[in-house]
């Protein structure tokens, strides 16, 4: 890049004073805001490089016109980012369609016409009719941005055929129907027209152009002495288009899925700066080293943050490789279980080619955008200039379009630097969860003192897939269900029974069931698949084990466990009932195996409690409130169970991934009643257990494992679930009156809110010998 010449310098010295001061009048009168503001300065950054390169000393009297049409643009361009005025907007683009053709007649007149000049008026007007259409296309359609990408399509098309660059004399049919456009689209912006006439005005002026474009073709074809196609320039072309989108789904993609929306990707990328200035600057092979170290460590990120965005939906919380790595299996299995092997297979090998794929892409696609980057230097520096310019003023404004997601990004770098960090955190979190593990307060307590104010009773842990206090906390889902939870109280008031209710925070959420059911047992925080391998191959007392010492029979019902559960002996179950066991015959309802009322009666049927057996203590997972939450199975008759044949879902099966494409209200609606169906269920069984034996009728803690997937509950950092504790007998009530937790089924809105590993302890202390 040449030195600019003095009088040029000047000249856009006084440009960039006049934008700035025209932005300013527009933030005062108009109300622009920081984005637009950021907006307005990258487009005036743009006109002064794209100046400083045009290898002129002076833009003489016409092309200071053109100038001060430029600064007009700037602001139209500012006010369609932030659209607060639609009158300044028109006023602005109005004068610049305008002078227009005072340029033209200055240089005429004077006789200082020049190729820079004619090429400077054109692509100004073309950007101007690129700025006008997007504004345009947000009343009326998208449709409307083929009238600004009009000339550009034309410019892309000619890399492919030349012939297309040929010279032509300008028509004056042709200069009319220029000029039509940007005329008729400040008057469909003004929106001074009925939207079907703007319409139609606008689709009137588009079709001129196309045939003003058509027969430009037409006349450049017949003066064309050959007519080549380079087609391998073309696919060149695409391919370098499809690196830089591919890098910037890199750099802007968010690891959240409540932040992954459209404004998300109106951000400037720091890295972008870097990575223009070192590929335009270093040496051939330093730039190859460079680029694709940068670009592995890119894909890498991708990856992980793609991971992150599925996390998010699924349990969240971001993708923790230091301690998620075992969940992948995890993830392999669910979806065998509900699509098949082969399905799940299949699903593997995409996955681990994608994650390849992306890494090895990523990598290349940052080669070629350097090697693009340092064969046209000049330009690369140019750009980076634009965003070095835009980047400092949204970071100086503090702008952003989401919440927690600023213009001016950093995104990139300071992931790396967390991933890095992560790796020691992790191995932190393991020695301290280590020292934490190795404190027990209940180790080596002789059984005899272990829960003697239960002895002789039976005991029901009832858990109850996704239920966390938004289904009853939510407008939207918490008066049906308070509905129904009432009407359990009515059943169990009825049966001579009393409820306390608190809450607890669940480690997880949307997921990671059996994270939440080792905290409730073990008194431990498990958070990560990590901690729960060191858990189940410790000695750490469980609460199910301290039922097992204490002369319980202790078993499980997992409806959804399909294959061997060796964790059962740390758990210390006599017993665990998982699908095969349960002699199911009806149909699965989505992801759960069986209804719910079947997984309860088929526990009356296999575990039968009467004179002369020992008490049960039974853990049982009710699963039909387990996403996709649709199709619910019937409420039958309890002596028609039978084998479950007699249940039939009513609508079709869905997938477990159609929570993330079924409108979110219907989802929300079908989350409802799965809840209200497996409380009711519940509820009514525990009422026959008193009514068809009063002296074995249990002591039933209920709690819910964590909150519903964020489709259900949206962006939410909540993980707080309902706990109950359910008993005919006062006195078992009485001996937690000192948790304060609300009387009935509903935790009330000042109930204790405790970690869900403190519960193991509490429990423990209440129901052990008092002091």
């Amino acid at each position: 890049m040449r030195r600019p010449a003095p009088i040029l310098t000047a000249e856009l010295a006084g440009g960039a004073v006049a934008s700035a001061g025209l932005l300013g009048v527009l933030v005062e009168g108009a109300g622009l805001g920081p984005f637009g503001l950021v907006v307005g300065a990258a487009a005036a950054a743009t006109l002064v490089v794209v100046l400083l390169g045009a290898g002129v000393d002076a833009l003489g009297p016409a092309g200071r016109v053109t100038l001060l049409r430029a600064v007009l643009v700037v602001g139209v361009t500012a006010l369609v980012a932030d659209p607060v005025s639609t009158p300044a907007l028109v006023a602005l683009a109005a004068v610049a369609l305008a002078l227009d053709g005072v340029d033209g007649a200055v240089a005429r007149r004077r006789n200082v016409a020049s190729a820079f000049g004619a090429r400077f008026d054109m692509e100004l007007d073309a950007f101007l009719l690129l700025v006008l259409s997007l504004h345009v296309a947000g009343q009326l359609g998208s449709w409307v941005l083929l009238i600004g990408l009009a000339r550009y399509l034309f410019v892309a098309a000619g890399v492919v055929l030349p012939w297309l660059q040929g010279e032509l004399t300008p028509l004056r049919s042709g200069k009319v129907v220029a000029a039509a456009q940007g005329v008729v689209l400040v008057v469909a912006a003004s929106q001074l027209l009925p939207v079907v006439v703007a319409t139609v005005l606008v689709a009137a002026a588009l079709a001129a152009l196309a045939w003003s474009f058509g027969r430009d073709v037409v006349r450049l074809w017949r003066t064309a002495d050959t007519h080549p196609v380079r087609i391998r320039r073309g696919l060149a072309g695409v391919l370098t288009l499809l690196a830089g989108a591919l890098v910037l789904l890199g750099l802007l993609m968010p690891g959240d899925i409540a932040r992954l929306v459209p404004p998300s990707a109106l951000r400037v990328p720091f890295e972008v700066l870097v990575a223009l200035v070192v590929a335009a600057l270093v040496p051939v092979w330093p730039r190859r080293v460079l680029a694709w170290a940068a670009g592995l460590v890119l894909g890498t990120l991708l990856v992980l943050t793609l991971f992150d965005l599925g996390f998010s939906v699924a349990i969240a919380r971001p993708f923790d490789p230091a301690r998620d790595a075992a969940l992948l299996g995890n993830a392999y299995d669910f979806v065998a279980e509900t699509s098949g092997p082969a399905v799940g297979t299949v699903v593997a090998v995409v996955v681990a080619l994608l994650g390849v794929g992306l890494v090895v892409g990523t990598g290349a696609a940052v080669a070629r955008l350097a090697r693009v980057a340092a064969a046209h230097r000049s330009g690369a520096l140019r750009l980076a200039a634009v965003l070095a310019v835009a980047w400092f003023v949204a970071w100086t404004l503090s702008v952003q379009l989401v919440p927690g997601v600023p213009v001016a990004s950093r995104d990139t770098s300071i992931r790396a630097v967390d991933r890095a960090v992560e790796i020691d955190a992790g191995v932190r979190d393991q020695q301290a969860f280590e020292r934490e593990a190795s404190v027990d307060a209940y180790r080596g307590v002789p059984p005899d003192r272990l829960l003697t104010a239960l002895r002789g009773r039976d005991v029901v842990i009832a858990v109850v897939e996704s239920y966390g206090v938004a289904a009853l906390d939510d407008p939207g889902l918490s008066g049906p269900v308070r509905s129904a939870m009432a009407q359990g109280q009515q059943r169990l008031d009825a049966a001579g029974y009393g409820a306390r209710t608190g809450l607890l925070t669940s480690p997880v959420a949307g997921g990671g069931s059996w994270l939440a059911h080792a905290t409730m047992f073990s008194g431990l925080w498990i958070d990560g698949e990590q901690r729960h391998t060191d858990l189940v191959s410790s000695d750490r007392l469980t609460l199910t084990r301290a039922f097992q010492e204490g002369g319980w029979r202790t078993v499980t019902v997992q409806p959804g466990t399909t294959g061997p559960w060796p964790e059962a002996a740390f758990f210390g179950l006599d017993r665990s009932y998982t699908h095969d066991d349960l002699g199911y015959r009806g149909p699965r309802f989505s992801w759960s195996p069986m209804p719910d009322q079947y997984a309860l009666s088929a526990f009356d049927r296999l575990e039968p409690r009467g004179p002369g057996t020992p008490p049960t203590m039974a853990e049982l997972v009710l699963t039909s409130s387990h996403g996709p939450w649709a199709p619910l199975p019937r409420t039958v008759p309890w002596d028609q169970v039978g084998d479950g044949s007699v249940f039939g879902p009513e609508e079709p099966q869905h997938s477990f991934q159609s929570i993330f494409t079924t409108p979110a209200p219907q989802v929300r609606d079908d989350y409802r009643r799965s809840i209200e169906y497996t409380l009711s269920t519940l509820y009514d069984w525990v009422g026959r257990q008193a009514a068809e034996d009063p002296a074995r009728a249990p002591v039933l803690v209920v709690f819910g494992d964590h909150q519903a997937s964020p489709a259900v509950t949206g962006p939410t950092t909540d993980r707080n679930i309902p706990v109950s504790v359910v008993s005919r007998d006062p006195a078992v009530l009485d001996r937690i009156a000192s948790w304060g937790w609300s009387p009935g089924l509903v935790p009330a809105p000042n109930a204790p809110v405790w970690p869900m590993s403190a519960f193991r302890d509490r429990f423990l202390d209440a129901y052990g010998p008092q002091p």
